[in-house]
């Protein structure tokens, strides 16, 4: 579809209700490419890059998570979207669920959410850690890309933190990820998140709320990463288990993963 080169502020197609689509940290608009379909068949789906990310607007000086929100919603208004159906992966299903608090949502299905640690555990800070070290890693990469993804031993080296399944995964696909996770400035956000903690006005959300989370998601664990969704923000959400699924259904298992959005929006 579009050049691993080519990085691009955001995604429209399809047409329907309105379904937003928001993607990781460190990710672009391509994670969702091999759901668009499905997805484009019943919606007019719109896919923004977020701040800070490759292709996305520049991180604001203050990166906190309320600016960063003004900013998605500035792009939603842009494309004249009041309101709609959001789905969102790690970092993106947590901007979803704050957008639903701010009333843009008609539904949200989060992906594994970033975010839902317990009051006081700190382990989160690892995991921001090591996308520090990701980047790092992936920078030194940058000029083998190529020859990387070109074998399905480098694309499993390249999807393993992920993805269970990659064998389907375009190269080209690949290869984009790998250049994304290079240009995105990383810093600002870790550092607000290392000071700020994770926070949600989970008692303003009324829309329907569905939380899928994979069975082997290496990134945000199930058990771990979403202890503060089950007991304190969204007892009341639906929960979904996606068995032997990795960090991003979106491109682990494209099928399972627009049929759980699909259904949550079908009510």
């Amino acid at each position: 579809m579009t050049s691993t080169d080519t990085f691009t502020p955001s995604h429209r197609g399809g047409s329907g209700t309105p379904l937003v689509l928001l993607h990781g940290f460190t990710d672009t608009w391509r994670t969702w490419e091999l759901v668009l379909p499905a997805l484009e068949a019943q919606h007019d789906v719109f896919a923004p890059t977020l701040p800070g990310h490759a292709g996305g607007a520049p991180i604001p000086d203050d990166p906190s998570i309320e600016n960063l929100l003004d900013i998605v919603e500035a792009q939603l208004d842009e494309a004249g979207i009041e309101k709609a159906h959001i789905a969102g992966n790690s970092l993106g299903g947590y901007l979803a669920l704050h957008l639903a608090a701010r009333g843009r949502a008609e539904s949200v299905v989060g992906l594994a959410p970033a975010g839902g640690w317990a009051v006081g555990d700190e382990s989160y800070f690892a995991v921001l850690d090591n996308f520090v070290n990701l980047k790092q890693m992936v920078v030194g990469a940058l000029p083998h890309v190529e020859a990387m993804v070109a074998s399905p031993e480098g694309r499993r080296a390249a999807t393993q933190l992920i993805t269970v399944a990659y064998e389907h995964i375009p190269a080209d696909l690949v290869a984009h990820q790998v250049r994304g996770v290079a240009g995105c400035e990383v810093d600002p956000f870790i550092e607000y998140v290392k000071r700020e903690g994770w926070s949600l006005d989970a008692a303003a959300i009324t829309c329907p709320v569905r939380i899928a989370w994979g069975t082997n998601d290496l990134i945000l664990p199930p058990g771990v990463a979403d202890v503060r969704f089950h007991t304190e923000w969204l007892p009341q959400a639906e929960y979904v288990t996606l068995e032997n699924v990795g960090h991003l259904p979106q491109l682990d298992v494209p099928e399972q993963a627009a049929a759980t959005i699909l259904e949550a929006i079908a009510g």
